[in-house]
């Protein structure tokens, strides 16, 4: 592990995992840490990938008073953080708002990068727009926000207790919700940035392959999004997870995971 000096002697939080195989980067979604993907890490670790996890700006071990929280910034983290260790030919696998991460650091990557995996990604909109009738609006977003200004544990606490349409027990809750409370107020900033957010001139440059992997159920990013968007790229796959909400990766770890290697054996060729 160690940390990254990105922003004005400010550091982001990393875990640099050694391994043969192709390099996998995880990116976590708002407000969570790296810790979120404790259920993917120890796999592509026993693979025998080279493994790369962080905490975003203001999120878990990174500092917490960042001046600049927006989709760009840390998507130039991630970037950044690529080039630090040497990288070859990441595959960029992002989460939720990471997703967006996930998309802008694999822009700043261009051809360094080998793919890009978007698990239930917020990308290439959050809210809905006049030509883009998928998910919620810039005044959910607020209203969020302003909750969570209010009281953010308990805020927080519906959060982690709507990331999953699959039951999962009261300690996975709380678990996301313990992750969520680790966040510095300005964290709230990504997601207000992720709200206005467009990438969909972004995606359609990338040539890189691309993985969708997306609940059906998802309540936070519809998957009616995901369909529209994987046209968008210029080489896509979109693969649904029936009854799934926004964390397939733990609502069906296994079914996950066999999609997700097998997408690596095809990048790492």
């Amino acid at each position: 592990m160690g940390h990254l000096e990105v922003e004005d002697g400010r550091q982001i939080y990393f875990e640099h995992h050694a391994g043969e195989r192709q390099p996998v980067v995880l990116v976590h979604g708002w407000g969570v840490t790296a810790r979120s993907w404790d259920t993917v890490a120890p796999a592509l670790r026993a693979d025998g990938h080279e493994v790369v996890l962080l905490d975003q700006r203001c999120c878990g071990r990174s500092d917490k008073d960042f001046a600049d929280v927006s989709i760009g910034a840390i998507g130039a983290d991630v970037a950044r953080l690529c080039e630090h260790l040497g990288l070859q030919r990441p595959v960029i696998n992002g989460w939720s708002l990471g997703g967006a991460v996930a998309v802008d650091a694999a822009a700043r990557l261009g051809s360094s990068a080998g793919g890009l995996v978007l698990t239930g990604g917020a990308t290439p909109r959050y809210t809905s727009a006049s030509d883009w009738p998928h998910g919620g609006t810039v005044d959910d977003v607020e209203a969020v926000l302003a909750g969570a200004a209010a009281d953010r544990a308990t805020t927080f606490k519906g959060v982690a207790q709507a990331v999953c349409a699959v039951p999962v027990s009261s300690d996975v809750v709380d678990w996301m919700w313990g992750m969520f409370l680790e966040m510095g107020p300005r964290g709230d900033d990504s997601l207000r940035d992720l709200a206005a957010l467009d990438q969909r001139k972004t995606i359609g440059t990338l040539e890189v392959p691309v993985l969708l992997l997306h609940g059906r159920s998802d309540g936070f990013v519809p998957f009616s999004g995901a369909e529209a968007a994987v046209d968008l790229y210029q080489d896509a796959r979109l693969v649904p997870f029936d009854g799934v909400g926004h964390a397939p990766h733990i609502e069906q770890r296994d079914a996950y995971l066999s999609e997700l290697r097998a997408f690596l054996e095809q990048t790492g060729r």
